[in-house]
């Protein structure tokens, strides 16, 4: 795993954001694994920029989204459908109908896998695959446990995850108890994968990710298998 530690949020951000333009110059009907959360809003600021400046075109480009709550609506201001909606995709010349998200309304969560999964199939596979990681070592919603699923499933959020995630919400019990997530073999599928970390409170899931130890307990530590991952983070994820 290569690492590269920047100084501070901003830096990570800008970093991140110049991988993906990579990608989409090399290859500009890519398929671009994206994630949510707080951690990649500033790549995606980073991103728009670039596009306003004329230095990217996503016209031709795909995504595939990581997870989505589940049950939710799209329009949903807390759904991961409108988070990319908000900070990236209403703000670039993506095609909307190239952009995919788990559906969070449907009715049946392990056909929506299956559906899911024949999608990624379809587009050929994903070329460049975004992560963040959870204080507990998650990787989208692949949440510590006996055992991980190799692919898109509906899965319940842990305890953790839910409370981290409540400050989106207006409660606690507003945060939907159960997510649509790729899973492990989904992501680790992916030709190459750059996941972000920032925050001393990442610290502790960057140093059991680097431990070379695989274990169900951090998801993250699987990422070893793969050989094309890059870790940007900034000093105080990796410092502590």
């Amino acid at each position: 795993m290569k690492v590269i530690v920047c100084k501070d949020y901003a830096e990570m951000s800008a970093k991140a954001a110049d991988i993906v333009a990579a990608q989409v110059t090399l290859k500009p009907n890519c398929v671009l694994g994206l994630a949510t959360g707080s951690t990649p809003e500033g790549m995606y600021a980073c991103l728009v920029k670039k596009y306003e400046a004329g230095e990217l075109d996503f016209s031709a480009v795909r995504s595939v989204n990581l997870d989505e709550y589940y049950p939710i609506t799209p329009d949903n201001d807390q759904s991961y459908r409108y988070f990319m909606n908000y900070h990236l995709f209403d703000h670039v010349n993506i095609d909307k109908a190239n952009t995919n998200v788990p559906d969070g309304q449907a009715k049946d969560g392990a056909a929506e896998g299956a559906r899911y999964e024949a999608l990624i199939a379809s587009l050929g596979g994903i070329d460049l695959q975004i992560l963040g990681i959870g204080q507990n070592g998650h990787i989208g919603f692949n949440e510590p446990g006996e055992k991980l699923y190799p692919y898109t499933h509906l899965t319940d959020l842990t305890p953790s995850t839910i409370k981290a995630n409540s400050r989106f919400f207006a409660s606690e019990d507003d945060v939907p108890k159960q997510a649509l997530s790729m899973g492990m073999g989904s992501i680790l599928n992916a030709r190459k994968i750059v996941i972000m970390a920032s925050g001393a409170a990442k610290h502790d899931a960057i140093v059991k990710m680097l431990s070379g130890v695989m274990t169900t307990q951090t998801p993250a530590t699987f990422l070893a298998c793969h050989a094309d991952v890059t870790l940007i983070c900034d000093e105080a994820a990796y410092n502590g």
